[in-house]
């Protein structure tokens, strides 16, 4: 770790607090002038105030682009022939922008974690009530946890630091093997489950149940690690999915294109997600739209860069013709989405525009008529008249998921399934067959593996976790995990519809096939080059952590 990072991410704390001072729920809460340590923590406001950057900014330089770079591009979501380009072909390298950016927003989380710990462990008040204040820490050790989560699935052993003044001035810190990782990572959320409330302080914020449901993924994902799935994992993972499932008051929403209007932030379905302000200052606000829209005719903005980025083909053919999630996670041309409008020449005013609703264009190659990329919808809300006002260029305040009812659903029925062929158990197949209900598509009787990670990759397509079910295969099976990104078609295609507007039927047929080889040498991220020249100790053999 280059300690320039961490002297930055000490001396800028408070400017960090600084940025709470918004109008958002949580996020509205300004301190008063300058900010010392010892004298802030004096209310609950205060507490809160502390904790609100862990929600937004700490994690913007992730999900800006490498959420998607890497947690759709390498698991064989998406295809482009300019963006993510290194990603999507796995040739992904040491100074690959993604690589450095998730780096240190992942050690960023970790900082800022590690400060609001000591901070709301030492200066709370004795008249802050005892439950705000574990609630606080509960905050910093549940992000902690999860930004581990993600090092340790991207980049195996690294190294684990909960003293941010130590680091400073500690050059023998080295790398943690996996295995203590991930028991970090565990009774880091566990401790959130155990001290986080049961119902939002502020709506936004974590609950036990966020923190329940993150550990039955971090349970079910630990479960492979020795090589074959641990049983005690796999039944704690279960556990505590169906905890989640039955306790927390969480339901599904009943149409899957309402997940991602911005009015439905923080729904009944959502379990934790970033929460981002569309008019604060730069790093608080969610900015995918403008490199996922295909124009900035939707975006009402000089952004809207996606129009070369799309669905990959091996994504396209998992879905069937009546599955809804389509719609609601890609842009097919003569598609209809009347919560989005875009702006069209006037065909009776030469050189004026209007607006109207959106009907996904066609594209003209020579006398053809079709599309060459099924364009990014998810996460992309559209213009400020569709979203009152809240949007800006490059600003968008639609909360980012990480974490849904619905993948609570499919973690259950994964542990259920465990190291067996096939499941019918009924509670699984209820929780599996919930989630193909409401996209419109037949339940099934009984599942394997392989129904359930398609599942998965059409549920949760574009929220950056395709990748992470197939690191999570890799643990234990890191043949198939291989075979099957060997296998995915990542080249080119055709869509054309029946219809210039309000399509009812496309043909799909593939143009330039493309596959892009995968071995254990490319599975994992390499660590960035800038970390390895200023910190040689990232090659050093891992060692256990001392709990």
């Amino acid at each position: 770790m280059k300690k320039r990072n961490y002297n930055k991410y000490l001396i800028t704390f408070i400017c960090l607090i600084a940025l709470s001072a918004c109008s958002k729920d949580f996020l509205n809460r300004p301190p008063q002038d300058a900010i010392v340590d010892v004298n802030f923590y004096k209310s609950s406001d205060q507490v809160l105030a502390g904790t609100a950057p862990l929600y937004n900014i700490v994690w913007f330089a992730y999900n800006d682009k490498a959420s998607h770079g890497i947690g759709d591009g390498r698991a064989g979501v998406l295809m482009s022939g300019s963006y993510q380009v290194q990603n999507i072909r796995m040739q992904t390298t040491d100074v690959t922008p993604e690589v450095y950016s998730s780096w240190t927003a992942f050690f960023n989380v970790v900082a800022q974690s590690n400060m609001v710990i000591n901070n709301v462990t030492k200066y709370t008040s004795p008249s802050v009530p005892e439950s705000v204040k574990q609630a606080g820490i509960a905050e910093g050790r549940f992000m902690r946890g999860l930004a581990y989560s993600y090092l340790v699935q991207n980049w195996g052993p690294v190294p684990i630091i909960v003293d941010n003044n130590v680091l400073l001035t500690d050059t023998s810190i080295t790398r943690n093997t996996v295995e203590s990782v991930w028991e970090f990572i565990i009774r880091d959320i566990r401790f959130a489950a155990q001290n986080l409330p049961a119902t939002p302080l502020q709506k936004g914020r974590l609950t036990k149940w966020a923190a329940e449901g993150m550990l039955a993924k971090a349970f079910l994902t630990r479960a492979g690690v020795s090589g074959s799935r641990n049983q005690s994992d796999l039944d704690s993972a279960a556990w505590y999915a169906n905890d989640v499932i039955m306790n927390s008051g969480a339901s599904l929403m009943s149409n899957y294109e309402d997940l991602f209007l911005m009015k439905n932030n923080n729904n009944p379905e959502s379990l934790f997600a970033l929460q981002w302000k569309y008019d604060g200052d730069w790093g608080t606000q969610n900015s995918v739209q403008a490199f996922l829209a295909y124009g900035s005719e939707i975006t009402g903005f000089g952004d809207g860069w996606g129009g070369d980025l799309g669905a990959s083909l091996d994504q396209l053919q998992l879905y069937r013709t009546d599955d809804k999630r389509r719609k609601g996670t890609f842009m097919f041309p003569g598609d209809h989405y009347s919560y989005i409008h875009q702006s069209v020449d006037d065909p009776n005013n030469p050189g004026k525009k209007i607006i109207q609703e959106l009907q996904v264009p066609w594209n003209y190659v020579g006398t053809e008529r079709y599309n060459t990329r099924a364009w990014v919808k998810k996460y992309v809300v559209g213009r400020p008249e569709d979203n009152d006002g809240k949007v800006t260029q490059q600003h968008t305040e639609i909360n980012t998921y990480m974490l849904r009812l619905a993948d609570i659903y499919l973690i259950y029925a994964e542990a259920i399934l465990g190291n067996s062929p096939s499941t019918g158990d009924s509670k699984a197949l209820q929780y599996f067959n919930a989630v193909r209900t409401r996209a419109g598509v037949p339940t099934k009787t009984s599942i394997t593996w392989d129904d359930i990670y398609v599942e998965r990759r059409l549920e949760l397509a574009m929220e950056g976790q395709a990748w992470y079910d197939i690191v999570r295969l890799h643990y234990y099976d890191p043949a198939k995990a291989i075979t099957m990104l060997n296998n995915q078609n990542r080249g080119t295609y055709r869509i054309v519809a029946n219809a210039a507007t309000n399509a009812t039927s496309w043909t799909v047929t593939s143009d330039t096939p493309a596959f892009y080889p995968v071995t254990e040498s490319n599975f994992q991220l390499p660590y960035p080059a800038a970390e390895m020249t200023a910190a040689p100790n990232l090659r050093k053999p891992p060692v256990p952590y001392k709990f």
